[in-house]
């Protein structure tokens, strides 16, 4: 591949496709939209050779070995790469019970699980998890987060999503920290519909915001698609400009790569074009669209500009923090694994 110097600047945007290959269509769209990176889901990964060369494929349709693929491959019930080929790793809330009653051996047990699973993705070439999730649990809120998260204590979701980036990075794939400034409290799914959390903003400050503020030098983040009525009463943290600049970027104090969620989620209004827009404008780096349907893909594209010189610092400042993938003794890391897990 060309020298990425001599290319042009990718566009903010980083796009889902359809299935388990690229179409003709996709790959001449991808090269004319120059997308940042991309994102796989289950429906793109059905064997570990056909996800290497769709991977291979999705970075040759931009020209760049260095264009990011995401995955979210959490464990639990969000785990786009399943049983037979790949490991069903447990979600975070198992950790988060261990460490309730012992820290550490949680800590030892989400380190190998991490090992594990940031060696499943470099086997495969994928370089972004989009873990940690640092959304805290609440009673009876909606359970799309649920058991993806540690736990209800900010100060131990914070301490376990700290082993997670920390060993991603080693490992050499890229950790995605969310959904800032925290989806924990929603009575709605963001799949399907706006979530509005009425909360104080003292309380948010004490509770919600505290994991995202003790990583707030986490390389790359993505937002919640929530509404908070004490903070914006009209929008979603992802395109509330409000938000993102006093509390995401100031309060909290996060200068990473901000991604938004995923632009096709019903939480969001309006064209795809216009919530491209409007999270662009409201000061996410980059917009993510995960469906792979082609008119909104193309209706993001028309929508979204190169990436800003703040987002391409902001990128190279998160690469210098990867570490190199190094072969790992997967089957000693499991078995460490499984004896902690059946002890807890």
């Amino acid at each position: 591949m060309p020298n990425t110097a001599d290319l042009p600047t990718p566009t903010a945007a980083i796009y889902g496709c359809a299935g388990l290959s690229l179409s003709a269509a996709e790959e001449s769209f991808f090269r004319a939209a120059n997308p940042f990176g991309f994102i796989l889901f289950q429906r793109n990964c059905e064997s570990p050779d056909q996800v290497r060369d769709l991977v291979a494929a999705l970075r040759a349709s931009v020209g760049r070995d260095d264009a990011p693929v995401l995955i979210d491959q959490e464990g639990g019930r969000v785990a786009r790469l399943k049983p037979p080929h790949w490991r069903a790793a447990p979600p975070a809330s198992f950790f988060g019970r261990l460490a309730s009653h012992d820290r550490e051996r949680a800590q030892e047990a989400l380190k190998l699980n991490t090992q594990l699973l940031a060696a499943e993705l470099t086997d495969l070439g994928i370089d972004v998890d989009c873990v940690p999730l640092l959304d805290l649990q609440f009673p009876g809120a909606h359970d799309v987060i649920g058991d993806r998260s540690f736990g209800g204590d900010p100060e131990l979701v914070a301490d376990l999503g700290r082993v997670v980036c920390e060993t991603m990075l080693a490992a050499g794939v890229m950790p995605i920290v969310k959904h800032i400034p925290g989806h924990g409290r929603a009575r709605v799914d963001s799949h399907k519909g706006l979530p509005v959390v009425g909360t104080a903003k003292a309380e948010l400050e004490a509770t919600d915001f505290k994991p995202f503020k003790a990583l707030a030098d986490a390389p790359w983040a993505m937002t919640a698609h929530v509404v908070y009525s004490a903070l914006d009463a009209e929008r979603p943290a992802t395109t509330s400009p409000g938000v993102v600049s006093q509390v995401i970027r100031g309060e909290i104090g996060f200068d990473g790569l901000l991604l938004s969620d995923d632009l096709s989620m019903e939480a969001l209004k309006g064209s795809l074009g216009e919530r491209a827009e409007a999270s662009l404008g409201a000061g996410c780096d980059v917009a993510l669209h995960c469906n792979g349907k082609p008119d909104e893909m193309e209706q993001v594209a028309a929508a979204v500009g190169p990436l800003t010189a703040e987002a391409q610092r902001r990128i190279a400042a998160g690469r210098a923090r990867l570490g190199s993938p190094e072969a790992v003794d997967a089957a000693a890391l499991l078995r460490r694994l499984e004896a902690i897990m059946n002890i807890a």
